[in-house]
């Protein structure tokens, strides 16, 4: 055997092929920790110890055991058998036993553990080192470890492990140690196992062990002492596991370690942790009162744990789902992050939050909403953490809950409120109370000024400056985008007031409306609001009514558009003029609505119309048929019944009927108002839309993107930062690419619930609840929020996507959730049941101004109906119910 084949530790490099273990302890051991002498024999002597002959035979060994026949002809001999007792006696001088151990390149790495794999021999004599050395390099033959590179897909036949030679501790007391908890995942726990003798008896699973959990203070927080079977001292010379023939084992429950012990062995582990930067497993011993580490390797198992005690959050996709569903690209994302995050520091400082309370919440502003999974969720609990700097939390969280449409309220204790204990203190927050107070009503009442200056801003920011954009260079569009900014998205103070209006004053109608008027159903309110004309969003409902109407009357042309290409359809528009003029208006006042409006990727009706074409053909072949639903004054005598019996209620309750009746007009302005104002929100983010789209032409005629509509893939500060010069990266080519394949893995990935938690690192170690999707719904009803009253029977037809769906006269649309570019196809249909949603939701707003009975929150619909099936849904109560056949048949016998 050559002198170098056999390393000494500070001769062990990172490069060198001696494995995991073997590495590990030369880290260890040039750090300076308590490791026993060692030497390492690599797998180079393995093949300098074999003879040609056998060598060439054992490349083409065909199996495990002609591998092993060979190996069995594999012995140390001659000068090799001096160098390796050279190497024994300079490590133990004293003639101590050894520890002869495998280090295989593959063992105790960060992705496999080849723990128990490999043989290992412990008191072992000198003379007898190099005969167990050559047993430690057949057992990377065996059977069993060949079957395992297998399945681990390594190259079976690269067995030859390193062997590490080390002075054998004849331990007192032995163990392993975890300086994170490989179990609960915890990162700030280590954990110390221990038994009297060697280790070894813990790791084969003879010998139960006591152990102990040490926090990151050094304080044992648990401990679990077992009953032991105690030898008496050990036998250095004695095989491991057999007990002196005249002192038996005795049974004992006292610690192995003191607490001590235990705290010096948890930092051992946590040093080796420091040490290599990644959580450690080490095996140790204590012998001759020092303690000793015997080897380190990397806990394989916490990569996909997520630490319990890191930060806690609770993501839900409620409302939001409806502007942002299914993937949402980076530049959406990081613009509508931001957005946010203006929008809200502004909505405080309008309500007399003082300035150094928004500066010390900055993390909680920048994380309204978070991505996962490529997936837009509510940051739930910053979004309580926002309301508790307001005055009212016991109440104005139950309103939270309400507008953002979430299914189950806050557990108690997750959001931290102030309290006072000290009366100086309380008289500040008293009169701070009262500010903010005195703020929002002022807020409030000054709303119509804010939203005539707010509109007025728009204006100007708006134009007609689309027009200019194809004729921009990429500075003057950021420049453009900039104004925009400045303008409107850091200046939103009218839409969010609104917002904040509508939450309380729909809040306290519905609460007045249960307490004072008796409504147990909860169905009062929005029979209360309905039929409140002047809201944008059903005028485009009207619109295609009356497409449909100049359409009807030329069969073929109903046909074309039902069913014809956009280019046969944009030729025969020209034998249609007054139709063309109408489909123009639509597009100048509502090109931007459109499926996922609120997505910057989405493609608009400006650039596709055909959505559209198909759903006035649609609801104009109805027409020809006589069997389009006709809009009839049923929620006007809804809203009157409603208004009547709150007059009978409170007429002997002047003071009550006045201060119901100021909530009431209030609730119907700022729910009118809010839905005027994310039409005007669509127009802002259409025209961010055009302005990137645009960058996205200049950064692919520069060679700068792949394609146009790549930009999507950058995140808004990485565009604004190429063009201003900025950007930390200007290969946005690559960077979008990889974004690009990322997400696109995203969509084969379970979809995340809609409600979860994460602890700590959040795309580490969680499913986000994706197992829970799917599950089955049974019975025969359904219970959801009623949001429209008016019972219906008839089919209904699962509506997935918008712009293909044909519904059929008399059906109920069914969806997972809608949002504005589904107007469209609403007028075809008698009902609407939605997975999603909210009472303040659009579908929910839309359905009641068209008199369409809707109920939202039905948890599970899309999962529990098929096209088909035939229902019987009251947008009062909220309740559907499945309808058997005879049932069906009694419905169409009376019609």
């Amino acid at each position: 055997m050559p002198p170098r084949s056999i390393l000494l530790p500070y001769e062990v490099e990172p490069e060198s092929p001696v494995g995991g273990k073997a590495r590990a302890l030369a880290v260890l051991s040039q750090a300076g920790l308590p490791v026993p002498e060692w030497f390492v024999v690599p797998p180079e002597a393995f093949f300098a110890s074999v003879p040609d002959d056998v060598a060439a035979e054992f490349r083409q060994a065909p199996s495990a055991e002609a591998v092993q026949a060979l190996l069995r002809r594999v012995v140390i001999a001659g000068d090799a058998v001096e160098h390796l007792t050279a190497a024994v006696e300079r490590i133990c001088p004293d003639g101590e036993a050894c520890a002869v151990r495998s280090s295989a390149i593959e063992e105790d790495s960060a992705r496999f553990s080849f723990a128990g794999q490999l043989d290992s021999f412990l008191f072992v004599p000198a003379g007898e080192v190099p005969a167990r050395v050559v047993d430690v390099w057949r057992s990377g033959f065996s059977q069993r470890l060949l079957r395992y590179r297998r399945e681990a897909g390594m190259d079976v036949m690269s067995g030859v492990p390193a062997v590490i030679v080390q002075r054998m501790i004849g331990g007192e007391v032995s163990g392993v140690a975890f300086s994170a908890d490989p179990v609960s995942g915890r990162r700030g726990i280590a954990v110390v196992a221990a038994v009297p003798g060697l280790g070894s008896a813990l790791v084969s699973g003879e010998a139960a062990a006591d152990t102990w959990r040490v926090d990151r203070q050094h304080r044992i927080v648990e401990a679990r002492i077992e009953t032991k079977r105690v030898m008496h001292r050990a036998d250095p010379t004695r095989p491991e596991g057999v007990a002196p023939a005249a002192v038996p084992p005795q049974l004992s429950s006292v610690p192995a370690l003191l607490d001590a012990q235990v705290e010096a062995v948890a930092s051992l582990a946590r040093s080796a942790e420091a040490y290599f930067g990644r959580p450690q497993d080490i095996e140790w011993t204590i012998g001759d009162g020092r303690l000793f580490l015997l080897q380190s390797r990397p806990i394989t198992t916490l990569a996909d744990k997520p630490d319990p005690d890191g930060s806690r959050m609770l993501w839900d996709n409620s409302n939001i789902i409806e502007s942002y569903s299914g993937i949402t690209t980076p530049l959406t994302f990081s613009f509508a992050r931001r957005a946010y995050e203006h929008v809200y520091r502004e909505f405080c400082r309008l309500a007399g939050v003082p300035e150094p309370t928004i500066d010390a919440n900055a993390d909680m502003f920048s994380c309204m909403i978070g991505l996962v999974r490529g997936r837009v969720y509510y940051n739930l609990l910053n979004w309580y953490r926002l309301m508790a700097l307001l005055p009212g939390y016991a109440t104005n969280h139950k309103f939270l809950e309400q507008m953002l449409g979430v299914r189950q309220g806050l557990p108690e204790g997750l959001v931290a409120v102030p309290f006072r204990t000290r009366a100086r203190e309380r008289l500040r927050d008293r009169t701070r109370l009262a500010r903010t107070f005195v703020a929002l009503a002022v807020d409030i009442l000054t709303l119509p000024w804010r939203m005539d200056r707010f509109y007025q801003r728009l204006s100007l920011a708006l134009g007609s400056g689309a027009a200019q954009l194809p004729g921009l260079r990429p500075d003057e569009l950021v420049a453009y985008y900039r104004e925009l900014e400045r303008q409107l998205l850091t200046h939103w103070d009218a839409p969010v007031v609104n917002d904040f209006g509508t939450m309380i004053f729909h809040g306290l109608l519905r609460k007045l409306s249960t307490a004072w008027i008796g409504d147990a159903a909860g169905t009062l309110s929005n029979d209360l609001l309905c039929a409140d004309r002047g809201m944008i969003s059903e005028e485009p409902a009207r619109r295609v009514r009356a497409l449909a109407q100049l359409a009807a009357a030329d069969g073929e042309f109903v046909r074309l558009l039902c069913a014809g290409t956009l280019p046969a359809i944009r030729d025969e528009l020209r034998r249609h003029c007054e139709f063309d003029r109408a489909l123009g208006d639509y597009l100048d006042k509502f090109g931007d609505r459109c499926m996922e409006e609120l997505k910057l990727e989405s493609l608009t009706l400006h650039d596709d119309p055909l959505p559209l074409l198909r759903a006035v053909g649609q609801y104009a072949r109805n027409l020809g048929l006589g069997t389009s639903p006709v809009a009839t004054p049923a929620e006007l005598q809804t809203r009157k019944t409603a208004e009547a019996r709150v007059e009978q209620a409170l007429a002997r309750y002047p003071l009550r009927r006045l201060t119901f009746g100021w909530v009431l007009r209030n609730a119907r302005a700022r729910v009118r108002a809010r839905e005027n104002l994310r039409f005007e929100r669509t127009r802002v983010f259409g025209r961010a839309r055009q302005i990137f789209v645009e960058l996205g032409r200049r950064f692919a005629a520069i060679d700068g993107l792949e394609h146009p509509r790549d930009i999507f893939y950058l995140e808004l500060d990485e565009v604004l930062g190429y063009v201003e010069g900025w950007a930390t990266t200007a290969n946005l080519k690559a960077l979008a690419v990889l974004r690009k394949a990322e997400f696109e893995a995203y969509r084969s990935l379970p979809a995340p619930a809609d409600r979860f938690e994460t602890r700590g690192l959040i795309h580490k170690g969680h499913t986000f609840g994706a197992e829970q999707t799917g599950e089955s719904i049974t019975g025969e009803t359904l219970q959801g929020l009623g949001c429209c009253p008016g019972i219906v029977r008839g089919p209904v037809r699962l509506v997935h996507d918008p712009s293909s769906a044909a519904v059929q006269p008399g059906e109920i649309i069914v969806a997972e959730r809608t949002d504005p570019g589904w107007v469209m196809i609403f007028p075809a249909a008698s009902g609407l049941l939605v997975e999603r949603g909210s009472l303040l939701s659009h579908s929910a707003i839309v359905a009641r101004e068209l008199g369409l009975p809707a109920i939202v929150s039905l948890a599970g619909v899309t999962r529990w109906l098929t096209d088909g099936d035939w229902v019987r849904m009251d947008g009062s109560t909220g309740v559907v119910a499945k309808l058997t056949r005879s049932e069906e048949r009694m419905r169409d016998g009376a019609a």
